[in-house]
């Protein structure tokens, strides 16, 4: 008897909605497994598993395009208010002039140079006809680099890289949203509104006024409300620690309403308003309210790239696979490159082999798919298809990029291994108190006798903690060591004589 699956519509409301959601969930965090074992994105699987879940294969029917923007928007909050807080500032410092310039003239310049390509290749490479404006919004759409994929694959791979690039490319990602973002909208607005011819220039002028607009207004809403907030957690002490976690978002969330009110691009706003508040030299229980973010981002990544990938219907790809290949292997290895290499043209400091892993860190994820969405809710003709030819595009990018940054980063001899993490088994202390270090115990230690005390620690250096296999011991000067024991050590200043 043949097996037959019947499409399941996903109602909000349903009492199985929640059945669901944790299936695909649990899913998800399985193949997150296979993904570190192989050296595949996480994000690339969650978005082919939420095709499998979809209507052509499981029967799962989700197609609420607007509601989608929505999940999507707000997973893109706390994605790249997490990146914030994790930056650091003097890191991002030295970089922020070729950051910037990436972020802006880069994704200009990349958009132009699809545009003009897809427009020549039109009547070969797609199955529908074409305007120019058509061309350039589709070139748009894919203009930016996806903050999620780069912030996802360069920290899960652990990627540790020469001359700053770390620190550059997330410097990019996370504030080049703004352009293609905001010529997405004007391009679909040109195209919707042609046969007014004569207010189609008024309205790209419009829309690069609005560019300046939403960059000036999302940079100074996210330097007020960051200062306003280091401000504020220096003067407020609360007996749970979570309460600080929620606090902070609420003030990233105030920064990205606030900069959209005065019609700033929010997402600008509240990355550098995470960057302020996460560089605050005494931010209470930082450690604990790095470790909420991390969870809510994956759970956001999760939630967003299983949802677009419900939206996708492989059936309705099949016919735009040879578009998609065509306009992606050029965005990847012709007009990022060359857009990358005329921005950084003015600093020599930066080598060629940096340049070109910049290029090559190119990833289009959730971002892209998310403005592929704005001409299907505006009801363009070929929408559909432009959906379905960015998806594709988003696969190639993150199996054909998110796959070999490590393996490109090691030819091009741009990764270093990082220096061991001192393990401290959870325990922090204030910066003026002094250091944690860690030491494992050996033969060697114990050769003037078994005793802590006979191990001879200089002034200023103290024992706060044995561990010995999974047992934690308090220490004490007779207390006998083992060789394996890992010690935390703490190193400051000493009031002995």
């Amino acid at each position: 008897m043949d097996l037959m699956i019947l499409p399941i519509a996903v109602n909000l409301v349903s009492e199985h909605l929640l059945l669901l959601l944790s299936i695909l969930i649990f899913a998800a965090v399985l193949v997150t497994k296979v993904g570190s074992r192989y050296g595949v994105p996480s994000l690339l699987l969650f978005l082919l598993l939420g095709m499998v879940a979809g209507k052509d294969v499981l029967g799962v029917e989700f197609n609420d395009i607007e509601l989608a923007e929505n999940i999507g928007h707000f997973a893109m909050t706390i994605i790249l208010f997490t990146a914030g807080l994790e930056t650091p500032i003097h890191e991002a410092r030295p970089v922020l002039r070729q950051g910037t310039l990436l972020s802006t003239a880069g994704v200009l310049l990349t958009i132009l140079f699809s545009g003009l390509f897809i427009w020549l290749v039109a009547d070969t490479a797609l199955p529908v006809s074409v305007t120019l404006a058509g061309c350039l919004l589709l070139a748009a759409v894919m203009g930016s680099t996806d903050s999620a994929s780069v912030f996802s694959v360069l920290r899960s791979k652990k990627l540790h890289l020469r001359e700053n690039l770390g620190a550059m490319l997330e410097l990019e990602s996370g504030s080049n949203d703004p352009m293609a973002y905001i010529l997405t909208i004007v391009l679909t607005r040109v195209i919707a509104e042609l046969h007014e011819v004569m207010g189609v220039g008024s309205l790209v002028m419009t829309g690069l006024g609005l560019v300046f607009l939403q960059v000036f207004v999302g940079v100074a809403v996210g330097f007020g409300v960051g200062f306003a907030g280091r401000w504020i957690l220096g003067r407020l002490q609360f007996s749970s620690t979570p309460l600080y976690s929620i606090l902070i978002l609420s003030l990233g969330f105030f920064a990205n309403g606030i900069a959209g009110l005065l019609m700033g691009n929010g997402l600008l706003a509240l990355y550098v308003t995470a960057i302020l508040i996460g560089n605050r030299t005494e931010l209470p229980h930082r450690k604990e309210i790095l470790l909420f973010f991390d969870g809510m981002t994956w759970l956001m990544q999760l939630v967003m790239f299983l949802m677009l990938g419900l939206l996708a219907s492989p059936s309705k790809m099949l016919p735009m696979i040879v578009p998609a290949l065509v306009i992606g292997l050029f965005m990847i290895f012709v007009a990022r490159p060359a857009s990358v290499f005329l921005c950084l043209l003015p600093f020599r400091d930066l080598s060629v082999r940096a340049k070109v892993f910049t290029s090559w860190v190119g990833i289009k994820g959730a971002g892209p798919i998310l403005f592929a969405l704005y001409p299907v809710v505006a009801g363009l003709n070929g929408a559909d298809d432009m959906f379905n030819i960015v998806f594709l595009i988003t696969l190639i990018s993150l199996l054909l990029q998110g796959m070999t940054l490590s393996p490109v980063a090691r030819l091009l001899r741009l990764s270093y291994e990082e220096d061991p993490r001192v393990e401290t088994f959870g325990m922090e202390i204030p910066e003026e108190m002094g250091m944690l270090r860690d030491h494992t115990v050996t033969e060697e230690d114990l050769k003037n006798g078994p005793t802590l005390r006979d191990l001879g620690l200089p002034h200023g250096i103290r024992v706060m903690m044995v561990r010995r296999g999974d047992s934690y011991l308090v220490p004490h000067g007779s207390m006998p060591l083992e060789a394996g024991d890992r010690l935390v050590i703490i190193m400051g200043d000493s009031d002995d004589d």
